[in-house]
């Protein structure tokens, strides 16, 4: 978990237990941000890298790229996704930089969802002219 050494950031997220709806506020936030300075066209990469540093500067705990296994008939499988961005152990965050968001990106995202049991997760597509159209929450029973 990646976390800023300010004292003030650190106590803004470790002061309370954030809801999933409380950190997804946050992360709508950052995306309106990281899409308002950077623009829509740069690779997924950029843009994750982006988050991550408004993060950073919050003090909010994360893994980039965190590897998630996947079980089959009680067999862990070695790898079986990397989720973009995982905020504070309760959010996914899926990051896209495409012309046409496809339908099966939410449904891979639910299937991470339930995976991890967790019950929140943020589709973002940067390659469009307003951020606010490329967002999606998908829910996992919440």
């Amino acid at each position: 978990m990646h976390q800023n050494n300010s004292f003030h950031a650190k106590a803004q997220s470790t002061q309370r237990n954030l809801t999933e709806n409380e950190i997804a506020k946050i992360l709508v936030n950052i995306f309106f941000k990281v899409h308002r300075v950077l623009g829509p066209g740069l690779l997924e990469s950029v843009y994750e890298a982006a988050i991550c540093y408004e993060l950073d500067k919050i003090g909010m705990k994360y893994k980039r790229q965190a590897e998630v296994p996947v079980f089959y008939e009680s067999v862990k499988l070695e790898l079986g996704f990397r989720a973009d961005i995982i905020v504070e152990e309760k959010v996914i965050v899926e990051i896209k930089s495409v012309e046409t968001m496809s339908t099966t990106f939410p449904k891979i995202l639910l299937t991470y969802l339930r995976t991890t049991n967790l019950k929140l997760g943020l589709l973002v597509n940067f390659n469009v002219e307003l951020i606010k159209q490329g967002i999606k929450r998908i829910v996992n029973n919440l």
